[in-house]
């Protein structure tokens, strides 16, 4: 297995070390963390162009970046919890997209 999907399992093994719901739940709660991510990535998009006329320019592009970084890996942890085959799950329907879409 290659980085970064080595560091997702970790995560989610970690992650399932301290949840105390069932298994289903879990799985879930991984799924909804995905919401909360991106709404952070919009509160920081408002921040940095300065559209809370109450808070101004509250954030910078960089804090965007570290936003969306937290959804990439908020969406790869919630799929490896979804199944053992993430790496694989992804790199196939990453090729069906390209495919589909970078034809000439």
């Amino acid at each position: 297995m290659t980085e970064p999907w080595s560091t997702v399992d970790r995560l989610a093994a970690w992650i399932a070390a301290h949840h105390t719901l069932p298994p289903e739940q879990d799985v879930l709660l991984r799924v909804l963390k995905l919401s909360e991510e991106v709404g952070e990535v919009a509160e920081a998009v408002i921040g940095a162009t300065g559209q809370n006329p109450r808070k101004g320019m509250s954030h910078t592009w960089q804090d965007v970046e570290s936003e969306l970084c937290d959804v990439i890996i908020t969406a790869m942890v919630a799929l490896r919890t979804l199944t053992p085959d993430a790496a694989e799950v992804f790199a196939g329907h990453l090729r069906r997209v390209a495919e589909r879409s970078l034809e000439e």
